[in-house]
């Protein structure tokens, strides 16, 4: 009896918490403007709704030619290959991103404080930045590749 009452109580405070945090992400992601109309499905459900790919899918993983590193929705610089480093996460990882490219807001999804930061050009998610990077910011954007175009240097 007392699972079934924690069960019940557990139940109605995610009721609840949806519906005082829906308003929220209803108005935060209608800031949020699809600009490529050639996004993939996968692409539109890590931008749009926060979602996160599966690591090691990323052929940016891989890449190491100089150039740069552009928002796949709105084309935006967002890093310079200079600044991109091999994290062992599975995910495109930065040490720093280039002036002005994105903002941030706090996630508290899967039980912990975190920074995500989305393009400040069209609002679209793109990752994670963490305290644990190598170098003097101390930074690690860790990035979905499915958000980013690689355009090397001409």
């Amino acid at each position: 009896m007392k699972t079934f009452r924690r069960k019940i109580l557990k139940l109605l405070g995610y009721s609840y918490l949806s519906i005082v945090l829906l308003p929220y992400n209803f108005l935060y992601s209608s800031t949020k403007k699809i600009i490529n109309p050639n996004l993939s499905k996968e692409q539109k459900d890590i931008m749009f709704n926060e979602g996160t790919e599966r690591p090691y899918q990323s052929a940016l993983n891989y890449e190491k030619r100089k150039g740069f590193f552009h928002c796949a929705n709105c084309d935006a610089k967002l890093f310079a290959s200079t600044s991109k480093f091999d994290s062992g996460t599975g995910w495109p990882s930065f040490t720093e991103s280039l002036p002005g490219a994105f903002k941030t807001k706090i996630d508290y999804s899967f039980g912990m404080k975190r920074i995500e930061y989305h393009c400040s050009n069209c609002g679209v998610h793109h990752g994670h930045v963490f305290d644990d990077g190598p170098g003097s910011t101390g930074k690690r954007f860790c990035n979905n590749g499915l958000c980013l175009i690689f355009k090397p240097e001409s």
